[in-house]
């Protein structure tokens, strides 16, 4: 089973630029392109929050309009810009979305590897935080499938990234989620958004993560007072292989047009 998942979309209303900068829709229909022509295409997509830029309607009309052409299950969770009503209503045909009212919080099943969706959503915040409904509700469904090998999908990530001004609206109370997570062997992995960054750590007992954003990414400063910037690194989204005989495998693609592929063998064997 493949999962493509992106995150940090950052849509806006058709014409409008992130931080008059960023064509956030053009960037996400190039990510969008890449995906479709990759050789082996992925079985869902995951988009781990900060769907659109201020969680208006028009601009969830318009998000969903740029993904309808990847055309496989497509789950999605809401980061710190997006509104969870605007969310759902533009997407009534994921019945996923509303398993658990007022949060998105929903359980998938139905494939190889169970997914468990978390909403960190604190309404009019940057910052992230899991409450004892939320955290209750990731205990008793972990507690219920303790042989299923599971992902989690959230996205403020649960640890310190030493970027100072991300750090500042992290998740609040990720020692609470950690004490859950560590009692549970069977979490493979749990994939983060947030960052605008690939950022890996080992963590209560799994792998945490996070991915780059299709567009704008987060300006690479380790210090406690790193500024709020963003650059215009190379945009990405990353892969996640998994099969039960290796667990989850993850690649980070970069979207863009590059030299080669070039071999590394002609008809006489090593190129000199």
């Amino acid at each position: 089973m493949l999962i493509c998942q992106i995150s940090d979309l950052h849509i806006k209303t058709p014409g409008k630029l992130s931080y008059r900068v960023v064509d956030t829709s053009g960037m996400l229909q190039r990510c969008v392109d890449h995906i479709l022509a990759l050789k082996t295409k992925p079985d869902i997509v995951v988009a781990t929050g900060d769907l659109t830029d201020f969680g208006r309607p028009d601009e969830y009309t318009h998000l969903r309009e740029l993904l309808a052409p990847l055309a496989v299950p497509l789950y999605l969770i809401p980061g710190n810009h997006d509104h969870r009503e605007n969310m759902i209503a533009a997407f009534p045909d994921h019945a996923y979305l509303t398993q658990m009212r007022p949060f998105i919080q929903y359980a998938i099943e139905d494939l190889p590897v169970r997914i468990l969706a978390l909403d960190t959503v604190i309404p009019e915040k940057s910052g992230g935080e899991l409450c004892a409904q939320r955290l209750a509700w990731l205990t008793e469904k972990l507690a219920a499938a303790p042989d299923r090998p599971t992902i989690i999908i959230m996205h403020h990530p649960p640890f310190k990234t030493f970027i100072g001004h991300m750090d500042k609206i992290g998740l609040a109370n990720a020692d609470a989620l950690k004490a859950i997570v560590s009692r549970h062997p069977q979490v493979e992995r749990v994939l983060c958004g947030h960052l605008h960054r690939p950022i890996q750590v080992r963590w209560a007992g799994t792998l945490a993560s996070t991915t780059p954003s299709p567009a704008h990414q987060v300006a690479l400063e380790l210090t406690d007072d790193a500024p709020s910037h963003f650059v215009m690194e190379p945009p990405g989204y990353q892969l996640h292989k998994w099969h039960p005989d290796s667990g989850l495998v993850s690649h980070t693609a970069f979207i863009g047009k590059f030299d080669g592929p070039y071999p590394f063998y002609d008809e006489g064997g090593l190129i000199d």
